[in-house]
């Protein structure tokens, strides 16, 4: 006899809402039913802190006493309407097409700080003194809300006007998925 209650059923939909302080937010499935509880310790098993209200995602979903819950992130999508991407979301980058955004290495950095308030942050990538700009559009058309200090990530990094800045953002376990790809 199996015990359906343990069944994990693969779900593509789109967040509602994430809140990073509450640790935890609601995902809609795209063929509907109740919202699903996404809980921050299953998105930082994926290796991120937060994900950007509208992001599509694919989640490996578990029918338990209190409604469904993701118990596993397997993908994130940014969220629609963001323009063209990364590359397209602020001016500094200048002419940057996705094509040259999706050539560039994805660089492994620590969030040096991060204001949503401001709509802005640095990273420093590991080995370079420099500082890399990050620009909230560009940090929500990569799928993240928000970023804490310390964290660890990959970024895509071009020069600006005004010094270099990232054009993408990726969680760390995206680059050694990226390197087995």
């Amino acid at each position: 006899m199996t015990d359906d209650s343990k069944a994990v059923r693969l779900v593509h939909g789109h967040v509602k809402w994430f809140d990073v302080g509450k640790g935890f937010g609601f995902i809609v499935a795209d063929d509907g039913g109740p919202d699903i509880l996404l809980h921050a310790n299953v998105l930082r098993n994926f290796g991120q802190s937060s994900v950007a209200d509208g992001a599509g995602v694919l989640v490996g979903v578990q029918q338990t006493q209190r409604g469904a819950q993701a118990v596993e992130v397997r993908e994130i999508e940014p969220p629609e309407g963001l323009g063209n991407g990364p590359a397209g979301t602020n001016d500094e980058a200048g002419s940057v097409s996705l094509l040259d955004v999706a050539s560039q290495p994805l660089t492994p950095a620590r969030v040096k700080w991060f204001d949503k308030v401001k709509g802005f942050g640095f990273a420093n990538v590991f080995g370079s003194p420099e500082d890399v700009f990050i620009h909230i559009e560009v940090l929500r058309a990569s799928g993240f809300a928000d970023l804490q200090p310390g964290e660890a990530v990959c970024l895509r990094v071009t020069d600006g006007k005004r010094g270099r800045m990232a054009t993408q953002v990726a969680s760390w376990e995206a680059a050694s998925r990226e390197r087995v790809s």
